[in-house]
């Protein structure tokens, strides 16, 4: 316990930042209109492939016994892809919506 709260101390501003920016991030995507969307989503779906690369790098960089790091990367890996093609396919879907219907 007294591991948890050391390190809670040291790393005080960090954790403050981490929640300013959840605040902020709720603020932004609550504000945006429906019709944009789609791009946001599209650029979201980049920022996530990025996280997918991070994790790969993370887990080939891990030593071979850090069960941890390589649990977290593969964890990341795995919900970053599920993200990237749920954003692709709700894209697709809302896109589908203003194509002329035959």
């Amino acid at each position: 316990m007294q591991n948890i709260l050391t390190w809670i101390s040291d790393h005080q501003q960090m954790i403050y930042i981490v929640i300013l920016m959840i605040f902020l991030g709720i603020e932004v995507i609550g504000r945006v209109p429906s019709v944009l969307h789609t791009p946001l989503m599209s650029g979201a779906n980049a920022i996530h492939g990025v996280v997918i690369i991070g994790a790969i790098i993370v887990m080939g960089k891990a030593e071979s016994g850090n069960y941890v790091a390589l649990g977290l990367g593969f964890l990341a890996v795995v919900l970053g892809t599920l993200n990237v093609v749920g954003g692709f396919v709700v894209t697709d879907r809302m896109l589908e919506m203003f194509k002329k219907k035959k």
